[in-house]
């Protein structure tokens, strides 16, 4: 049976019914991608679309892409940040073609000069009423009937999401106390920028998301985490998981590991070296600057945004999808406006940990595509996400895929499956 005709009947062929058991297909069906777009990307949920700090006066805008879909994101006079989609309502054009910039009145398509305020209202065409009485638009046309999709915009922490659905719950309620609690704790105060990239990775965009859901292989996979005590499933540390499984917040503590200090010799797994040293330390000079131990936290907001601290190294990351196949992964470094020299210095040395060629993600470019390679030809198996059990609720341990399972679970429930 092949993966398109498993798309199609995917509510009655999701093996046992179980977010422990992933059919391979959702990661290669174009069809399936397609309802994706609509059910998830543009459907009831909050999607990352750049920062506050991007957009401080009037008139000051960023571009960005929700799933497929291609907005704009604006401050306007009064302070309001808008969001509405970035196409002309003419010919379909984009409106805007730079990352950003700043417009002190309206948006001008370079097609035909249809031109946009900033909220979104088409309010002038160019010659709309023709050369000397004849030819332009007709004389009933309404500006006000057309346009580009407007959505919903909210703020948290410095972060700007929009959504299209009415539907979509107020972002608090969306994520629920304990993942909105470990939000505020990272984004406390007024943030900014301190470098932004794209990195192409060949895999389904699930993939990525998955992988950063997985508390399992960050110990396992990545030598630099396991070897200077980063992150090892044998510190102290658990997985949150929002109720409908969507969201999810996983932490690492660092404490004695005691007896358990060496499993991960004792089970010779290679992410643990004693040949790999530093010869600048700098990149392990870390402060408890929220002062409660934790070393790393890793936090995803369904479905594609995730919040990253690894020791003072801050980021988001937009996870947006290119195809069955291929996806961008967008990366913004964090720092707050108040930081000191030194801790700005501090966090400019760890963002070497993260990115395509970073100590800790480097690794983590390639296993999404080894999965895609890997499953080529296996649309009709599954994949095997069982580690602590079967359930989606928060566990207080690592060696878990309970927040995969809860991915899964919010999923199938958006897509219909």
């Amino acid at each position: 049976m092949d993966a398109l005709h498993h798309s199609r009947s995917a509510a009655g062929l999701w093996p046992q019914g179980s977010a422990a058991r992933v059919p391979y297909w959702v990661y290669q069906d174009e069809e399936n991608y397609k309802r994706e777009q609509q059910r998830i990307f543009e459907g009831p949920t909050w999607n990352f679309v750049c920062l506050e700090s991007d957009i401080p006066d009037k008139g000051d805008y960023r571009t960005n892409v929700i799933g497929s879909l291609p907005v704009i994101v604006v401050r306007d006079a009064d302070g309001r940040i808008n969001c509405f989609e970035n196409r002309c309502a003419h010919r379909g054009a984009l409106i805007a073609l730079d990352d950003s910039g700043n417009v002190q009145n309206n948006f001008k398509c370079i097609y035909h000069a249809w031109s946009y305020d900033l909220a979104g209202n088409l309010r002038g065409i160019a010659f709309e009423r023709g050369i000397n009485g004849v030819g332009g638009m007709p004389k009933d046309f309404r500006r006000d009937q057309f346009g580009p999709r407007k959505l919903r915009t909210t703020a948290l922490g410095g972060l700007v999401f929009a959504t299209l659905s009415p539907d979509t719950p107020p972002i608090e309620e969306y994520l629920g106390a304990e993942i909105l609690g470990r939000v505020k704790r990272v984004l406390n105060r007024p943030i900014k920028i301190m470098g932004r990239f794209v990195q192409p990775l060949p895999n389904n965009w699930k993939l990525y998301v998955e992988n950063v859901k997985d508390t399992y292989h960050a110990s396992l996979l990545h030598l630099f985490f396991t070897t200077f005590h980063i992150s090892r499933l044998t510190q102290g540390g658990g997985v949150l998981v929002s109720p409908d499984g969507g969201h999810h917040a996983s932490y690492t503590i660092g404490m004695p590991e005691g007896a358990n200090a060496v499993a991960y010799r004792d089970q010779g797994i290679r992410s643990e070296s004693d040949d790999y040293r530093l010869l600048d330390t700098r990149l392990l000079d870390s402060v408890d600057e929220f002062g409660d131990r934790i070393q790393l936290q890793m936090l995803t907001i369904f479905p594609a945004c995730i919040v990253q601290q690894i020791n003072n190294c801050l980021a988001v990351r937009q996870v947006v999808p290119r195809g069955p196949g291929r996806m961008d992964l967008h990366w913004t470094y964090l720092g707050f406006v108040d930081d000191s020299p030194d801790m700005t210095r501090r966090r400019l040395t760890q963002q070497n940990l993260v990115g395509p060629a970073g100590f800790v993600s480097m690794e983590d470019g390639c296993v999404g595509g080894f999965v895609q390679r890997g499953i080529a030809a296996a649309g009709g198996e599954v994949s095997v996400v069982e580690m602590g059990g079967e359930t989606t609720e928060s566990q207080a341990t690592r060696a878990t895929e309970a927040s995969v399972r809860g991915f899964w679970k919010a999923y199938r429930r958006y897509m219909g499956y």
